[in-house]
């Protein structure tokens, strides 16, 4: 069965990620768009960032048009929106698709892991959130109307376990 350490993504800056480093941690990783109501989210994603990066909390995003074309910019424009208005620190990836043929692997792994409500595996939406146990596999998704801070019990029992 595949663990999160078993696939690669690419930066927004360009260079390659190896989730191989992440073993042993406690992951979230989120689908994001620049232009989106659900915007103001990526405070409170660099809020959590901030609170649990020492203790072993890694948030990663992925932008991602596939959701009313809300993310249109490039991945140096995504990047750059990111840091001047949110102060984005984080680690953010190149844009890819999250369903779909042409899903990235990792989220075909998430969304069949970690299914939605009623057992869909589609994301429905921009920020929705998978967090990923220090085992390396899926404990939850998290749907848009999730806020970041509302995670923190989750991510507190993900880190006790």
């Amino acid at each position: 069965m595949p663990m999160i350490s078993d696939f690669t993504a690419v930066r927004i800056d360009g260079t390659p990620f190896d989730f191989a480093a992440l073993q042993g941690k406690v992951v979230l990783v989120v689908n994001t768009a620049s232009a989106c109501g659900f915007t103001p989210q990526f405070a409170g994603l660099e809020k959590l960032h901030q609170d649990y990066a020492a203790r072993g909390v890694v948030v990663i995003g992925f932008p991602c048009n596939q959701f009313g074309g809300q993310d249109a910019g490039s991945n140096a424009d995504i990047a750059s929106f990111c840091q001047k208005n949110y102060g984005v620190s984080f680690t953010m990836m190149e844009k890819v698709e999250v369903n779909g043929a042409g899903a990235h692997p990792l989220f075909q792994w998430l969304t069949s892991s970690a299914r939605g409500i009623l057992g869909t595996e589609s994301i429905k939406w921009n920020f929705t959130k998978f967090l990923v146990g220090k085992d390396g596999m899926p404990i939850k998704r998290f749907g848009s109307a999730d806020a970041p801070d509302s995670l923190r019990g989750v991510i507190d029992g993900a880190l006790a376990a």
